[in-house]
């Protein structure tokens, strides 16, 4: 779910055809902003199988993780209230309902016409997506919320593979799901972190990042599990790690140094060499201080590789989803691992010589990937780093 539209079909097609689904914002006004634009999921999304009602009582950011975790699970071949004995929730998230929150506060001082629903009050605490996957799926495992701003996603599937390994269950519905609201778009418009057009990683006039909202699920299960009901793996997650540089509550490390511990404990879980390392899902933001920071990390972990290992950068395609990032870039790196292909970067221009990644231009980049890195930074000097292995084998 995200700015391309419903399911991962959209997001797929989106992400290879080399084009951007940030676009002029309609939610709420703009005019105010130094910006006008955003990945905003388009039309609108009902609660398919849901067995919640009303729907009002289901934030946006709610109704996108339940989208997300309904073709997960369908796609897997489990039933929600069913197959969900020994199975948990773990998601990320950064704002939760927020953007019900300030519907209603606009109403309740008169800035907009109409009755406050308390409705939307009770849709705003941040763990309402995961919590609403946990109720329709009838989850009887662990339910938990990770919100570390931007890394939520990443950390919330690292933390559900935790799980697996020791036993708390059998199968997690992973991963993460923000809407757009004012609060961010302003924040990050007083930042001014936001390019006034769709952001350009790694490129050397790039001016900020742009935001985007959505919801991604994976399903993990352990291997033993996927066996015994004959399923076949489209991913091995070989490993998560998370860190802290605690150098600054917005900027990264100029050094990069907390993803690179992020990695390289990301590899030693893995039990493989950093050369190990086919392309790199990249936090990719387009500030001027985050690629370049990251792109010190992978200089620091791939050495020498590090100018040739091929780079994707998904937000330029569907903005920057906040806690779901980690999580939607997850979901594209295990794309890319299954087709054996690297989505291409929008919007050309030319790349950063002092951040020379490997970015694909124009078209698909076709190779024979067998591991991927996803990377996600966030504020307050949070890391991650989730290391993907294509599945060769034979599921049974």
């Amino acid at each position: 779910m995200c700015g391309w539209g419903e399911g991962v079909g959209a997001l797929w097609r989106g992400l290879l055809g080399g084009g951007t689904a940030i676009t002029p914002l309609r939610r709420f006004d703009t005019s105010r902003y130094r910006t006008r634009l955003a990945a905003e999921v388009p039309g609108e999304l009902g609660d398919g199988e849901a067995p919640l009602r009303p729907r009002q009582r289901l934030s946006l950011a709610d109704r996108f993780a339940l989208a997300a975790a309904a073709e997960a699970l369908a796609h897997a071949g489990l039933e929600p209230r069913r197959d969900m004995a020994r199975a948990g929730v773990f998601f990320g998230s950064s704002t939760g309902g927020m953007w019900e929150s300030e519907r209603f506060y606009a109403r309740l001082i008169g800035h907009d016409a109409g009755r406050p629903l308390l409705s939307w009050v009770t849709s705003q605490q941040y763990n309402g997506p995961g919590d609403a996957v946990a109720r329709w799926a009838a989850v009887e495992g662990p339910v938990e919320t990770v919100s570390s701003a931007c890394t939520s996603g990443a950390i919330a599937i690292a933390a559900a593979a935790d799980a697996l390994r020791e036993g708390e269950a059998d199968v997690a519905i992973a991963g993460g799901s923000d809407s757009l609201c004012q609060l961010t778009y302003a924040g990050f418009n007083s930042l001014r972190a936001v390019d006034a057009g769709p952001c350009r990683p790694f490129r050397s006039q790039r001016e900020g990042m742009s935001l985007g909202e959505g919801a991604a699920v994976l399903v993990l299960e352990t291997l033993a599990h996927a066996r015994a009901r004959g399923a076949r793996p489209l991913a091995e997650l070989l490993a998560g790690a998370g860190s802290c540089d605690a150098h600054h509550m917005t900027a990264p490390a100029p050094d990069g140094r907390g993803a690179v511990h992020a990695i390289q404990r990301a590899l030693a879980e893995a039990g493989i060499a950093a050369d190990a390392v086919d392309f790199v899902n990249a936090h990719g933001t387009g500030t001027p201080l985050n690629d370049a920071a990251e792109w010190q990390a992978l200089l620091a972990t791939l050495g020498h590789r590090a100018a040739d290992v091929p780079v994707a950068a998904p937000k330029a395609s569907v903005g920057h989803l906040l806690g779901a990032a980690g999580a939607i870039e997850a979901v594209a790196t295990v794309l890319c691992l299954r087709e054996g292909c690297v989505h291409p970067i929008p919007n050309g221009g030319e790349v950063d010589s002092a951040a020379p990644a490997r970015v694909v231009f124009g078209e698909p980049l076709h190779d024979d990937l067998r591991i991927g890195l996803s990377i996600n930074l966030a504020f307050g000097g949070s890391n991650a780093a989730l290391l993907f292995e294509r599945w060769d084998g034979d599921g049974a």
